[in-house]
C-alpha cells in the first residue's frame, strides 16, 4: 500500500473522532432556552386580583412549612431549609410575583420560581507558629480543624409536578379562605333637629256678653207690682 492510502485513512479517522467528540460535548444549560410562547409549568392564571393570588401563595407556603419575608402586594418569598445527611445540607428558596391578569380585571397571572441549594460540610486546617525567645528562632507549628458549610449547587427546580401541587394549594386557598370583602359604606346616623317655635301672639279671648242693661231694656210688667 501507498504512503498516500495510510495519510487519507488517517485523516478520515481523525474526522471521525473529531465528530464524536463533538457529539458527545454536553451543551451548555442556558442553550436550552426555547423561549416559547404557551403554557409554563412557572405561571398559572385565577380568577382573583392580584393581590388575593399573592396572598393564598403566601398562606401555602406557610402551610407547608416555608419562613416567608415581609409580604408586598405583588411577591412573596419563602425559604425552608432540609438536613438529608449530617453532612450536607440543602435549601429551597420560592419567589412568587403575581400581576393582573390579561383577559378580565378580576384575574391575575402567578409567576413562581423555586431554587435549590446545596450546601456540603468541608473541614479546613489553620495553622499558626508561635516563636520561643529562649530558643532563638524556633518557632512550632499549631494546627487546628474546623469545620463550614460550603455552597456547592444551585439549580433552579424544573419539575412541573412540583409546581402543580404549588399552583393546586393556591387555588385552594383562594376557594375556601382568601376572598377580598366588598367595601361597604357605614350607615350615616340621622336625626331630627327640633323645629324652632315662632313667638305668636296670644289668642284673643271670646267676647263677653254686652251688660244687661245694654243688652236689652227693661219692659214693666203689664201688671203693677203691689206692695203688701
Amino acid at each position: 500500500m501507498s504512503t498516500s492510502f495510510f495519510k487519507a485513512t488517517a485523516a478520515a479517522l481523525l474526522g471521525v473522532l473529531s465528530l464524536v467528540a463533538c457529539t458527545n460535548t454536553p451543551q451548555p444549560k442556558f442553550q436550552q432556552e426555547l423561549f416559547e410562547t404557551g403554557a409554563s409549568p412557572y405561571a398559572r392564571n385565577f380568577n382573583s386580583n392580584s393581590t388575593d393570588a399573592c396572598e393564598a401563595a403566601r398562606r401555602a407556603l406557610l402551610s407547608q412549612g416555608y419562613l416567608t419575608t415581609m409580604p408586598r402586594p405583588d411577591t412573596v418569598d419563602g425559604t425552608k431549609n432540609f438536613q438529608p445527611t449530617g453532612d450536607t445540607h440543602v435549601s429551597v428558596d420560592f419567589h412568587v410575583v403575581c400581576t393582573p391578569g390579561e383577559e378580565a380585571s378580576d384575574t391575575s397571572i402567578v409567576y413562581v420560581n423555586a431554587v435549590q441549594n446545596g450546601f456540603a460540610l468541608k473541614k479546613s486546617d489553620t495553622s499558626a507558629s508561635v516563636g520561643l525567645s529562649v530558643l532563638g528562632s524556633l518557632s512550632l507549628p499549631i494546627r487546628s480543624n474546623s469545620d463550614a458549610m460550603v455552597k456547592i449547587s444551585s439549580e433552579t427546580i424544573p419539575s412541573g409536578k412540583f409546581y402543580d401541587r404549588f399552583f393546586g394549594l393556591v387555588d385552594h386557598y383562594l376557594q375556601t379562605v382568601v376572598r377580598t370583602q366588598p367595601v361597604t359604606s357605614t350607615p350615616i346616623e340621622t336625626r331630627l333637629l327640633p323645629v324652632p317655635v315662632e313667638a305668636t301672639a296670644p289668642a284673643p279671648l271670646p267676647a263677653m256678653p254686652d251688660e244687661i242693661g245694654k243688652a236689652a231694656s227693661v219692659q214693666p210688667s203689664s201688671e203693677a207690682v203691689r206692695a203688701p
